[in-house]
């Protein structure tokens, strides 16, 4: 959401995040992130953490995952952006 936006809409933006959304504020013409707007800890939606290893579904027991030591990624890089 640009900065206009958001700030045009803020009631619907702070609606949204009351429910457990979350918005990126983008801003200039190459609409880089510039923040988040976030719920609190206590607003966020419920996580439930899974007990054990996490299975690779179809391929279980067919591959594995190993990162290297030196294995490094960004946020943007993860995000895609």
């Amino acid at each position: 959401m640009s900065v206009g936006e958001f700030k045009s809409h803020l009631a619907e933006a702070i609606e949204e995040v009351k429910a457990g959304g979350e918005i990126a504020v983008t801003y200039g013409k190459k609409k880089e992130i510039i923040g988040y707007f976030v719920p609190t800890l206590e607003n966020a939606p419920k996580i439930e953490k899974t007990v054990g290893k996490r299975k690779l579904g179809p391929l279980n027991g067919k591959a594995q995952v190993i990162f290297a030591d030196d294995f490094k990624m960004t946020t943007e890089e993860f995000l895609g952006l």
